[in-house]
Formats: structure tokens, sequence, C-alpha cells
């Protein structure tokens, strides 16, 4: 005599089968509490040291305030300083002509020079680690030493370049003092911090390259150059992307070795010098350097607003 299992009840047509209930992880108040100061201590810190004077830099850029009487007693006078800025100013057109050369130098230069020296990393060469180290320290320096290096090359009577240029006596050029050059002086003092920080960055992105995909080109008969400009490179869109943001960014605020050399004069004027001279400078012309730096928050912005849907839309 056989038997046979009772059948399992029939699921009615169109209805799903019920679901196992999911356990729900609930916070502990101690899990609540740490998220809260994790979340809510960088907010704070970034709303009060960020976003705050950002706000006010816009709202006192429409005022004429002095810096001294209470802001809230300050005249509105629309649009006064910024019609100002690009009418009666003359430094600012030259300034914003520089960050522009400023921009597409990083563009050419360092982040190519990055990218090469990245690729030569990644295959894993002797003492690798030891270039790396070498490459990056430019990045870590601080600024009065990294000012005192490049003043050692290009000192008009005892710097490296001239005496190896045989440029001496009359004949000696003042890499920081002749407008013609100084410019292109501090551009190469600036691409020797940039260029390693570029390089980090594609370094860890060629770490994250599948490497099946290199050896499927290899087999489609590809070169290594091929591979890297239409296999490698498009991959790393992510790294591409924070590549062209950080330039744009560090071109717009470039301020510190300028200012440094001369305060941002005679033929090295940049948008980041002139907010900082007629906001802490002799003048403290505060509004009119908010304009100024509205401006370049505005530039920025531009990109910033480029470059978010790219990520957000990387990620989904």
């Amino acid at each position: 005599m056989s038997t046979t299992a009772p059948a399992a009840p029939a699921t009615p047509t169109g209805s799903k089968p019920p679901r196992r209930g999911r356990k729900v992880h609930r916070l502990s108040t101690r899990d609540k509490i740490a998220l809260t100061v994790m979340a809510g201590v960088p907010a704070i810190i970034v709303i009060g040291l960020v976003w705050v004077p950002a706000v006010m830099t816009v709202l006192v850029s429409f005022t004429n305030w002095d810096g001294f009487t209470p802001l809230r007693e300050a005249k509105g006078v629309g649009f006064k300083n910024y019609t100002d800025v690009v009418t009666n100013y003359p430094p600012f057109k030259p300034a914003l002509v520089h960050n522009l050369v400023w921009l597409g130098f990083t563009f050419l230069v360092p982040t190519v020079l990055g990218i090469f020296m990245a690729v030569l990393l990644d295959r894993e060469l002797r003492g690798g680690r030891l270039y790396q180290t070498a490459f990056f320290m430019p990045v870590v320096l601080s600024l009065a030493l990294t000012g005192f290096i490049w003043q050692l090359i290009y000192s008009r009577d005892q710097g490296l370049l001239n005496a190896v240029l045989g440029k001496t006596g009359e004949n000696a050029i003042d890499w920081y003092g002749d407008s013609s050059v100084n410019l292109w002086a501090v551009l190469f003092a600036a691409a020797w911090k940039h260029t390693g920080y570029i390089m980090l960055l594609y370094l860890a992105g060629l770490k994250g390259v599948d490497p099946a995909l290199r050896e499927a080109a290899a087999m489609d008969g590809a070169s290594q150059t091929k591979t890297f400009f239409r296999v490698v490179f498009p991959v790393m869109r992510p790294i591409n992307i924070v590549v062209i943001v950080v330039t744009v960014i560090e071109s717009l605020r470039a301020f510190d070795l300028v200012w440094v050399i001369n305060k941002g004069r005679n033929g090295l004027e940049l948008i980041g010098t002139l907010v900082f001279s007629n906001i802490v400078g002799e003048g403290q012309r505060i509004p009119f350097g908010s304009a100024l730096a509205t401006i370049m928050l505005l530039i920025s912005v531009v990109f910033i607003i480029f470059y978010l849907p790219a990520v957000m839309k990387e990620d989904k």
C-alpha cells in the first residue's frame, strides 16, 4: 500500500507567494548617538566654515559695507561693485586671462606628465615605490619650502637656471621680476607640485582596471598604446572627471606661490590675489573684493554643476 504526500496548497493565479519576514535591525541608542555625531559634526563644520562665509560674501558684494559698522547698517548698491570690477578695474581682465592660461597649462603639462608617469609606474618597475615617493614628495612639501627651492632655481644672481643657461651679469634673466616670463616661471613651479597628485590619482585608477580588458585587447592584436587610449583610458572615466574638476578648481584658486613672490603684481595678476588684496590688503575694499570672490565662485560652480550629474550618473 503506497502513500502519497499531501499536495501543497495551490497559489491563486496572479498572486505572489508569501514572503518570509525580514529581520529588522534596529539601531541602539548608542549607535544613533554615534551616527549623529559622525554626520553632524562634519556638517556643522562645513556649514560654519564654508557655506556661511560663502553666503555672507555674496550678500556683502551687493552693499557698501566698510567692515567696521554693523552689517545691517550697510546700504545696498545693487550690481555696482560687479560693474566696477568689469569696467573700472584694470587688473581684472589680465587676472582672468592669467587664470585661463594657468588652466590650459595645467591641462597640457602636469596632467599629461602625471598620466605618463602613472602608466610607467603601473608596469611594476623595479624601485617603483621609490619613484612614487619621489614624484609625490613635492605635493606634501610646505609652501615655504617650495618657494625656497624654486628661489634657488630662479634667482637672478645665483640661480641654478641662469647658471645652466650661461646668463650672468647684465644678461641674467630676472625670472620672477620680468613680467614677460614670471608667469611661466610660476606655472612650472606649480606644475612641479601638481604632477605628483595627478600621477597618484591615475595610478590608483589603473590599479582598478580589470586585467581581462587588456588581455582581450592583446588577443585582438591591439598595441599597448591603442589598448590604453581605446580601452583603459575610457574605463577610467570617473578618474578623468575628478582630474578635470580638481584641475579647474586649482587653476581658479591659484594664489599661494604668486602671493609669496610679488603679491600678484607685475604680470602675475590672478583673481585669487585680487580678492585677497582688496579684502585684506591696504585698501580693504571688502564689498569690491567680495564681488571678485563671487565671480570666482560662480565660475567654479559651473564646473561643479557639470561634475555632480556625471558622477551620479556613473554611480547609477
